[in-house]
């Protein structure tokens, strides 16, 4: 697998990658059901994956990671160097998903592994995620890759129920 930084260029993220990033988000309209992210998580659309991704991408310390096995766009990455919470010394994994028909094949597992790498190789000793609470399914992926929970509190974005965990790394 290989990741691949999402930039901009002349201001604007290329046609073919926006369409790419759709793809891949439609096919996880289970996630978004249960995030509220978009209207209609059964319709997502270029435009609105295109002002997500541009909101994430306006952010100063965070990073938009592309992965991709074989040619193909197989998952994506939104990480964040500091949290807003001037108290919390981590980088936070915003968002790690995994085209929806490639689930339970290890790629998720291995897109974990690469971000954690990462952050070791910037010399961060520890990593956080939020999880909603009506994900369970998503708690058990991250809890068995050593993530431990350490509170509990809304996000910032959406004010929606979340476990925090974290992971020494």
């Amino acid at each position: 697998m290989i990741l691949e930084p999402l930039t901009a260029v002349d201001g604007a993220l290329p046609g073919h990658l926006l369409t790419e990033v759709t793809a891949l988000y439609a096919s996880n309209h289970a996630f978004f059901a249960l995030g509220g992210d978009f209207p209609d998580p059964d319709d997502i659309r270029v435009e609105q994956v295109a002002k997500a991704l541009a909101d994430e991408l306006a952010h100063p310390d965070a990073e938009v990671l592309l992965a991709r096995s074989g040619g193909r766009l197989v998952g994506i990455v939104v990480t964040l160097a500091r949290h807003p919470d001037p108290a919390d010394p981590d980088p936070w994994i915003g968002l790690l998903m995994i085209d929806a028909g490639l689930h339970g094949t290890g790629l998720g597992r291995e897109l974990a592994g690469l971000v954690e790498q990462r952050f070791r190789d910037a010399g961060r000793a520890a990593a956080r995620l939020a999880v909603l609470e009506n994900n369970p399914e998503a708690l058990r992926f991250w809890t068995a890759l050593g993530y431990l929970v350490i509170g509990h509190r809304e996000d910032r974005a959406l004010h929606r129920p979340c476990a925090i965990l974290r992971k020494e790394l």
